[in-house]
């Protein structure tokens, strides 16, 4: 559960993108930093990211932009975004925020308190889901074993009703050629045959 995560913060400007990591450095996580919305899909790509941080008004490709592309890739649809403003943003803007993933707003200059607590709530939401994953998959993987062994135990069992049925009738063999000393011999040796086959047969399933 305290295993290091990945925190996206995207920003075309070098100071913010300063800022930021200050702010989040306590924290203890890999931080990434992307400086326009064309670097920061490249990164959604190659990165399982906890949370992004994204500037909303940057040159070319904008938050909104940026947004609506991430939301896109198959690996990045649940990644929280926390848009970052440096204006109150007005309801028209956070309608728009929102509408394309957004989970939170935060205003420039930023308070480092709130910064740090909003995010860790995504970092611990992060550790949880993987840990639930890795739950999963190896749920899954007892399962399977599970099917695994009962098919195997069906198999041993009928070999074991087929080990049985030619040991009765090779009695039965012994007992009808008793006058056949040629036969009685090549029975004897099935016999052991047979029997050293249920031994090797016992030891293996047991």
């Amino acid at each position: 559960m305290n295993r290091q995560v990945k925190i996206l913060l995207v920003d075309d400007k070098d100071e913010s993108l300063v800022a930021l990591e200050a702010v989040l450095r306590p924290l203890q996580q890999q931080l990434f930093k992307a400086r326009s919305g064309q670097e920061a899909m490249k990164l959604m790509l190659r990165h399982d990211f906890a949370v992004v941080l994204l500037d909303v008004l940057m040159p070319g490709m904008d938050g909104f932009e940026t947004a609506s592309h991430i939301k896109r890739f198959d690996q990045a649809r649940d990644v929280p975004i926390i848009f970052l403003t440096s204006t109150e943003p007005g309801s028209g803007t956070a309608f728009r925020g929102y509408a394309v993933g957004a989970v939170d707003y935060l205003t420039k200059p930023f308070d480092p308190w709130v910064v740090r607590s909003k995010v860790a709530v995504f970092i611990e939401l992060f550790r949880k889901n993987a840990v639930l994953r890795e739950q999963t998959a190896l749920l899954g993987d007892l399962v399977q074993n599970d099917v695994v062994l009962s098919r195997n135990a069906q198999v041993l069992c009928g070999f074991s009703e087929r080990l049985g049925a030619v040991e009765a009738r090779l009695d039965e063999l012994a007992g009808s050629c008793a006058d056949d000393e040629a036969s009685r011999e090549a029975i004897r040796d099935m016999t052991e045959l047979v029997a050293d086959m249920r031994a090797a047969f016992d030891a293996v399933r047991w």
